[in-house]
């Protein structure tokens, strides 16, 4: 056994008696998460919450606009503080933030309005992916509008803090934004002059189930099914193992001239395990003041369009829980036309869920964009997103700032059918019902009681301004119809506003994406 020198035993004394003596001096070290910095906007009229680390047990000061307040770091360095509501300003202000001896300066703060962006793809689908990038981008000189991105971290660890900062809105940020986020921040910002903060944590293929957070889920047994699926997939799912079988299939195809298959992407660690989401990219968020939040998602949900009336409403409400905002404004964009033309009506999963978002609007503060006019057919990501983006800015005008612009698209209210004809009555129509491209409506659908769909004739009923009149000669005896109901539907019915009439059913007969019932087990012989 060698025998340690005395000096290097001083030395690794004292060395180590350096590295713990050091260590407070690590904790004391003042941070703030990227939601709280430079060019940051404030939600304006709300008492808002600032948090960050710091020593453990030590008193952190904020100050701003002529108001300070104190809160003290807890066991774990976390402190927060809520400053009193402020005003509008478009005046840069300087927030300072002092923790003991350390002090941050945060500048150009500016107080106004500040919205989540949030979804899947077509949310995250960016202004140099949209139609006529090249001129929105030679205009997008905003410097009142604030952006900010989330990265995509799909993680069952809870996340406090991410990687990103607030930007003033230029021509050379904004292309890689959010389309619908900007186009529906800068229609509040021109028509309400006041500074716009937008976060954007969109990421594309996203289920509506990562958003949540995984006990929650958990604890509800209408996802019993979803859970139990991805605990086998936890369990059994080895990604070292799926590369080797890529690679051995990727030398092969090459060596037969065969286009290589695609690398496979780590369920564990991606947009779609419930959770994921929630802790690695929206939980570093929860908390910032915020009026509210815009939606755009269901794609990676058609499959289970029925699972999604409970799921849908389910998140909105733990979201805003989470929060701790009451019930915030949440808007959300109704599935657009994909895929082909249907040749004949029947059901449609992408319908389904259509409805299942409809549905949704029976909680406080909701919204509803409805898009079924502005898709493509050949890409499930429209480039029109300035339309989408306008639709969510009409709502939330008229509902949050008072502004009166028409905004609710036309709803089916009731049917009553004669003979072999049936009319249906409409609400919500605006200046009135109006078909767009040709003279009689398209799009509707008629069944008797056989259930058999026959594509229906309709007309504008004369003298009414909410009232249509559909039949079809294949069916005598009418007792159902539906409206856009397709993945891909050609329906022309609108408000003179040009706002598309939602689609809608009026039978309720079973569901195609409704869990199909379990096969009982053969009798023992």
């Amino acid at each position: 056994m060698k025998t340690v020198p005395a000096f290097s035993r001083f030395l690794a004394l004292a060395l180590a008696a350096g590295a713990l003596s050091a260590a407070p001096a690590l904790r004391a070290e003042l941070k703030l998460p990227a939601i709280v910095g430079d060019h940051m906007v404030l939600q304006r009229d709300l008492a808002l919450p600032i948090w960050g680390w710091a020593t453990p047990g030590q008193t952190v000061s904020v100050a701003i606009a002529g108001q300070k307040v104190e809160g003290k770091a807890n066991d774990k360095g976390r402190w927060e503080v809520k400053l009193a509501a402020l005003k509008v300003s478009d005046k840069p202000l300087e927030m300072t933030i002092t923790a003991g001896a350390e002090s941050r300066v945060l500048k150009d703060i500016l107080v106004g309005e500040v919205w989540v962006c949030s979804g899947q793809s077509n949310m995250q689908w960016s202004v140099n992916q949209s139609y006529d990038a090249d001129l929105e981008k030679l205009t997008a000189k905003h410097p009142q509008i604030r952006l900010i991105s989330v990265p995509q971290v799909g993680t069952q660890e809870i996340q406090d803090d991410f990687k990103g900062q607030w930007d003033v809105c230029t021509p050379e940020v904004v292309g890689d934004f959010s389309a619908v986020g900007f186009y529906f921040g800068r229609q509040l910002h021109q028509t309400l002059g006041v500074p716009i903060g937008l976060i954007d944590n969109a990421w594309g293929g996203s289920a509506a189930e990562a958003w949540v957070r995984r006990d929650v889920l958990e604890q509800d047994a209408r996802f019993a099914d979803v859970m139990a699926q991805w605990k086998i997939t936890e369990a059994t799912y080895n990604h070292d193992a799926a590369l080797a079988a890529w690679k051995t299939a990727s030398e092969k195809a090459k060596a037969e001239g065969k286009p290589a298959p695609r690398q496979p992407t780590n369920p564990l660690v991606g947009q779609h395990r419930p959770g994921n989401l929630y802790a690695g990219v929206l939980h570093p968020t929860i908390g910032y003041g915020i009026r509210g939040a815009i939606w755009y998602q269901g794609e990676s949900n058609a499959g289970r369009a029925a699972q999604y009336r409970d799921l849908f409403p389910l998140m909105i409400e733990h979201w805003r829980k989470e929060w701790g905002q009451g019930d915030f404004p949440f808007y959300w964009v109704q599935l657009a036309d994909f895929m082909a033309e249907t040749p004949k009506p029947g059901d449609s999963n992408w319908a389904e869920l259509r409805e299942a978002q409809t549905r949704t609007l029976s909680l406080p503060n909701s919204g509803q964009a409805v898009i079924y006019d502005v898709g493509e057919g050949r890409d499930i990501h429209p480039r029109d997103k300035q339309t989408v983006g306008r639709r969510l800015a009409r709502i939330a005008l008229a509902r949050d700032y008072g502004v009166a612009v028409p905004y609710q698209s036309p709803q089916y209210d009731k049917m009553e059918v004669r003979g072999n004809k049936v009319l249906l009555t409409f609400k919500e129509v605006g200046g009135g019902l109006y078909s767009f491209d040709v003279p009689e409506p398209k799009g509707f659908a008629i069944a008797g009681a056989d259930k058999a769909w026959h594509w229906a004739q309709a007309r504008l009923v004369p003298g009414t301004n909410h009232q249509v009149e559909v039949w079809s000669d294949a069916v005598a005896a009418p007792a159902a119809v539906r409206y856009a109901w397709s993945d891909n539907p050609v329906a022309t019915l609108r408000s003179r506003e040009n706002l598309p009439v939602v689609p809608f059913r009026t039978d309720d007969w079973p569901m195609i994406t409704a869990p199909k019932p379990a096969t009982p087990a053969p009798a023992a012989k």
